[in-house]
């Protein structure tokens, strides 16, 4: 029987010379960090691991959130043959020769084979073709990891034979958790050098890590390997406590001014935020000057402009939204310092533009409105009705198809009957919105109307309206 690749794994975890990042990969669940959606306890996932019934699947998620690392424990805890395969180093030819090897697996040692692609979405269409006969007659059960969507880098037929799991971007707590994890841990981590790390310090690196776990633990063994030491009388290395200097200057990049809390990385976002909401666009770049030149990550600025652009914008001005993404992507095409400018750019265009929190009300009532209801059934007449069974049923009886009718508007009822009448999102009178509240003042009119006049006031066709209308 071929060497198991987890012995092998085993006695390598410990090398010092590996990276702190490959040391410290998880080996089980137990000592996996974040994701709790979709390995905790009752998870489908984890249910399927545990009972040995591990399904094709497309792990879709960002940089260091552990994908490549639940691979492997899904292999290790299933004892399964695993071969990790890279998208980016490899074709056809090596595809075939890993069938072959499923094959073998199966019929001299009645094994499973999990084939891990990382980066699956560099296959092209041809590539990911080859596996679609192997993945339905189950010889190989497929992982596939990516960075990227889905739905737009797999094929259909290869989705369709694979259950999309979605993970996240890492919490700080989870990052906080990993570091002290490598700080203890005195067989594969940092704990025999008795370093320690001021809360400062673990904070500074959990920010520059944005969310990427395999990041901070670089990071972490990067600082430590500056990190001055001493010995002591018997010649022991002593480690003093690493501070947020210490840290920034291992990766070469300033932190933001941190308290033990981090409170005024905060304070910084809430200016820059407070400033775009007062209409300020000379303190709104102000503020993101000031959290660029304390190196703060620009991405993290970008995605807290385009939460603004709903949150405070919404369609008081549509293209606020629209400005916000095309500064992000610009400044992932450009990077420092080209890019900044575009970031400048959106916050000033943000600041000037008319403000309504419209949507972000309606949404918190909607909330409030489904948390009271719970799941009301949806109305008959707007249900789908794709079977003579549901037809037969009632389902999309009395529809009125919006088309049919003048300025397509049809006064019949959409929300489920006890929250009819009800009025979630009331537009401002600022920018796009006066016109979006005219609009829905003339609906609420024409469906008021509707009702005075009774039952099938709403059915006559149009061209019966105009010429009413002429009369």
């Amino acid at each position: 029987m071929p060497p198991d690749i987890f012995d092998h794994h085993a006695r390598k975890a410990a090398d010092p010379l590996r990276p702190l990042a490959e040391r410290m990969r998880p080996r089980n669940l137990d000592e996996f960090f974040g994701q709790q959606d979709v390995v905790g306890e009752g998870s489908l996932l984890r249910h399927a691991i545990s009972g040995d019934r591990i399904f094709s699947m497309i792990l879709w998620g960002p940089p260091g959130c552990g994908k490549t690392t639940l691979a492997r424990i899904v292999a290790r805890e299933t004892r399964c043959h695993f071969v990790h395969f890279s998208a980016v180093l490899s074709g056809v030819k090596d595809i075939r020769a890993v069938i072959d090897i499923a094959t073998d697996q199966q019929r001299l040692y009645r094994k499973k084979t999990i084939l891990f692609v990382d980066e699956i979405h560099r296959f092209n269409k041809s590539q990911q073709d080859a596996f679609l006969p192997h993945v339905e007659s189950g010889l190989i059960t497929l992982i596939g990891a990516t960075t990227e969507n889905p739905s737009f880098e797999v094929i259909p037929a290869l989705m369709s034979r694979c259950r999309v799991v979605v993970l996240k971007m890492l919490s700080a707590e989870d990052l906080e958790a990993i570091v002290e994890y490598a700080l203890t841990d005195t067989e594969r981590g940092l704990g025999k050098t008795g370093l320690r790390l001021s809360p400062d310090a673990v904070s500074c690196l959990v920010r520059m890590a944005d969310g990427d776990g395999r990041s901070v633990l670089n990071n972490l063994e990067v600082a430590v390997s500056l990190a001055p030491t001493e010995t002591d009388v018997s010649g022991a290395v002593i480690h003093r406590e690493l501070t947020v200097r210490d840290i920034e200057a291992a990766i070469q990049k300033k932190a933001l001014l941190y308290d033990k809390s981090g409170e005024e990385h905060y304070n910084l976002i809430s200016a820059f935020h407070k400033s775009l909401r007062g209409s300020d666009p000379d303190a709104a770049i102000y503020w993101l000057e000031r959290m660029l030149a304390s190196g703060e990550d620009p991405i993290y600025v970008a995605r807290r402009m385009v939460r603004f652009a709903s949150e405070d914008i919404g369609n008081a001005d549509p293209y606020a939204l629209d400005i916000a993404l095309r500064a992000t992507e610009a400044f992932r095409m450009l990077g420092h310092p080209e890019g900044e400018l575009a970031l400048a750019q959106a916050a000033v265009y943000l600041a000037t533009a008319p403000k309504s929190n419209s949507v972000y009300a309606a949404m918190g009532k909607i909330k409030k409105a489904i948390g009271e209801s719970g799941a009301l059934p949806v109305p008959f007449h707007i249900r789908n009705a794709p079977t003579r069974l549901m037809k037969d049923l009632g389902y999309g009886d009395g529809y009125q198809y919006a088309h049919d009718f003048q300025d397509a508007f049809v006064a019949q009822e959409h929300l489920p009957e006890p929250l009819q009448n009800k009025r979630f999102y009331l537009p401002s009178n600022r920018g796009y919105e006066k016109t979006i509240r005219e609009r829905m003042e003339y609906w609420r009119k024409q469906k008021a109307e509707s009702k005075r006049q009774g039952p099938g006031s709403t059915s006559r066709n149009p061209a019966d309206r105009n010429q009413e209308n002429k009369k």
